[in-house]
């Protein structure tokens, strides 16, 4: 969730219509059009910022032990708020696309009308139960089956865009897709022992990220709001609920009791984690919007290889196995031909 560029400078086609971003004003493209400058940067930082993040709540969750990836997640949704907030009061940003139609104070409660808080409850419902289904699927699923079956979030994302908003794709990409899915087949072929619950937690995760990418540029066009005002919206909606779900598990309670909670080094963790969490949310709604609901899951899979490369280096534990890493290789091999085959517009 990152906001240090309060401008964006957006390159645009006069021939095609306008689409709102924050201050500034971009083009909607066609499907397959080519990937301009500022796009490949939001691709860039979603990959960066997503590595980073994976690295310091490994960190917190594995190496400190901290028992609750929720509470986690309810922090880094708390620090966001308060981050948007304290930008909005001082106007460095706005929630709305059109800055004039702003509203002018800054009670907590009125940042954002009613009607269209209530137009973004599909998009904030489906990222919380995405991330609530998440955790129960990594419980029940071992690690490379995991990771193989998540990566096929680029099918689902595909038809969700098709549904959707009738987006279609050329040969090239769908070729690329298809060598993605391959890699990550072959990547877990050595663990393909069937779970059914297992299975349908992380498809049903799968569907959850397709629908909660492809609704993002759609909701964000008919509510007026901007990438932080979906973002404010995301986390009020969503905070309430997530309180409740770790109070009720006794998350709340056990963190409380933590024996590192006022550890220097923790606590360095834990605010960077919520730091890359806000840049992580950002740059999610910024290379959704200026790119695609799929460009979106194709960076997720390079960011896949070098997130299990450093955290291979760092962490260690993580068994070599020549097959997986030909499965890694294809895999990457397709996100760079989506990459080359987007960008030249192909």
């Amino acid at each position: 969730m990152s906001p240090e560029k309060y401008k964006v400078a957006i390159v645009v086609d006069p021939s095609m219509k306008d689409i709102s971003i924050g201050e500034e004003t971009k083009k909607e493209r066609p499907f397959s059009s080519a990937m301009s400058s500022t796009g490949v940067f939001a691709a860039i930082s979603y990959m960066a910022s997503a590595v980073l993040l994976v690295m310091f709540n490994k960190a917190a969750l594995s190496s400190y032990r901290f028992p609750s990836a929720n509470v986690i997640t309810l922090l880094q949704m708390l620090s966001s708020c308060l981050i948007l907030y304290v930008m909005r009061y001082f106007k460095i940003i706005s929630f709305n696309n059109d800055r004039s139609k702003s509203e002018h104070n800054n009670n907590l409660f009125t940042l954002v009308s009613t009607k269209r808080l209530f137009q973004t409850i599909p998009l904030a419902f489906t990222y919380l139960f995405y991330m609530l289904v998440t955790m129960e699927s990594v419980r029940n699923i071992n690690v490379p089956m995991y990771t193989t079956l998540r990566r096929t979030t680029i099918f689902f994302t595909m038809i969700m865009e098709y549904l959707l908003s009738g987006q279609k794709h050329s040969v090239l990409i769908i070729f690329s897709v298809g060598i993605i899915i391959l890699g990550a087949i072959i990547a877990g072929i050595r663990d393909l022992s069937f779970d059914g619950y297992g299975y349908g937690l992380v498809f049903t995760a799968n569907i959850c990220t397709a629908t909660y990418l492809a609704l993002i540029a759609r909701i964000g066009k008919s509510s007026g709001l901007n990438i932080f005002g979906l973002m404010w919206c995301n986390g009020i909606i969503c905070i309430p609920f997530l309180l409740l779900w770790t109070s009720v598990k006794g998350e709340l309670e056990a963190m409380l009791s933590f024996p590192h909670l006022y550890s220097v080094g923790f606590q360095v963790v834990i605010c960077l984690s919520c730091v890359l969490a806000f840049m992580i949310n950002y740059s999610v709604f910024l290379n959704t919007t200026l790119n695609s609901a799929l460009t979106h899951s194709i960076c997720g899979n390079l960011k896949d290889l070098f997130t299990i490369t450093l955290g291979w280096l760092i962490f260690a534990g993580l068994p070599f196995d020549w097959v997986n890493v030909m499965g890694q290789a294809l895999g990457f091999t397709g996100s760079i031909f989506y990459a080359f085959f987007k960008y030249k517009g192909m």
